[in-house]
């Protein structure tokens, strides 16, 4: 893979991490108990306790493999995580 191509590749996988965090937040901000309405305080928890747990395990996959290439695009050679 050229250098180029691998950096930007590495930075749209941390771009897409922090995709990822706005997107919990704002599952987040919409299911909380609200005095109008919303979800029941102890099934929101439940929900962001579950979601975290996915979201946390994409967010590192996603962080390895940028790690990766951003090495890659420096014109280092492949590594091991």
């Amino acid at each position: 893979m050229p250098p180029k191509i691998a950096k930007l590749a590495g930075l749209g996988a941390y771009g897409a991490s922090a995709g990822m965090i706005g997107l919990f937040a704002l599952i987040m901000f919409f299911t909380r108990h609200t005095p109008t309405g919303g979800m029941t305080t102890d099934l929101a928890i439940e929900l962001w306790i579950s979601l975290a747990v996915v979201f946390a395990a994409l967010i590192a996959a996603h962080v390895a493999i940028g790690k990766q290439l951003m090495h890659l695009g420096r014109d280092g050679g492949p590594t091991r995580v």
